[in-house]
């Protein structure tokens, strides 16, 4: 019986090091990294402590929808369940990506147009607890606080309304290459950032003409985070992923 035990043991972490070596797969490269102000183990506790910020109104009823449930061919890179984003340890507990109904159609649309040039799309984050959006803006230095959001106003990513993704070969499965990597806190990584490839530059010119067709407004500082146009009308959600269902 232990014998069997230690076996079992034994394949689940292969089986946890075969899953995190297919999410690496599709990463075009090794995550940006910083160093947290405080140890994120430390920040999570306190995070899961916390309350996200009291907001008035009337909103939309969420209805968050499994991405990879509306189309397989959508692919997930969630770095943020593995150890290769810019914190170096995982801060989800499970790799899925949700949005918010309308949103996530929407998505679907622009995927479905993209494919007929080629590509797929490769999701990287989609709806966020607040609980994480705290421990992303406690653990990052001041000078680099312009790519996180700030937990006492909430972010899209806790509405459900906002997506981070990137482009992926059909032919090849892979993510293509774009002018910086993802969750790059550099000015490479910029909408509007003059650098890189042409091949590049159009890549990311695709991917946006794609989403702003759809309803989806790029953010400034970051070329691969689309904010759904309804954001505004859906509350703040701090749902741990495991508490969403299959």
């Amino acid at each position: 019986m232990k014998h069997m035990v230690l076996m079992r043991k034994s394949q689940l972490r292969l089986c946890g090091l075969l899953f995190f070596l297919l999410q690496l797969a599709f990463a075009q490269e090794v995550s940006f990294r910083i160093t947290p102000l405080r140890p994120v183990e430390e920040l999570r506790a306190e995070a899961l402590q916390a309350q996200p910020p009291p907001e008035r109104g009337t909103f939309f009823k969420s209805d968050l929808v499994d991405l990879v449930k509306l189309d397989p061919t959508i692919k997930l890179d969630i770095r943020y369940a593995n150890t290769n984003n810019f914190l170096s340890t995982p801060v989800y507990t499970q790799a899925r990506a949700f949005l918010q109904r309308p949103a996530a159609q929407a998505l679907l649309r622009a995927h479905r147009e993209l494919r007929d040039q080629g590509y797929g799309l490769l999701i990287h984050d989609g709806y966020r607890p607040w609980y994480v959006t705290k421990i992303f803006w406690d653990a990052t230095p001041d000078d680099k606080k312009i790519f996180v959001a700030d937990p006492a106003e909430g972010s899209k990513h806790n509405r459900g309304c906002a997506v981070d993704l990137s482009l992926y070969d059909l032919k090849t499965g892979k993510e293509v290459k774009m002018p910086s990597g993802y969750d790059e806190m550099t000015d490479r990584a910029f909408a509007d950032y003059a650098g890189g490839t042409p091949e590049e530059r159009a890549r990311r010119a695709l991917l946006r003409q794609a989403m702003e067709k759809q309803d989806f407004k790029v953010n400034p500082k970051e070329w691969w985070h689309f904010d759904y146009k309804d954001w505004k009308q859906y509350p703040i959600l701090n749902v741990k992923f495991e508490d969403l269902g299959q």
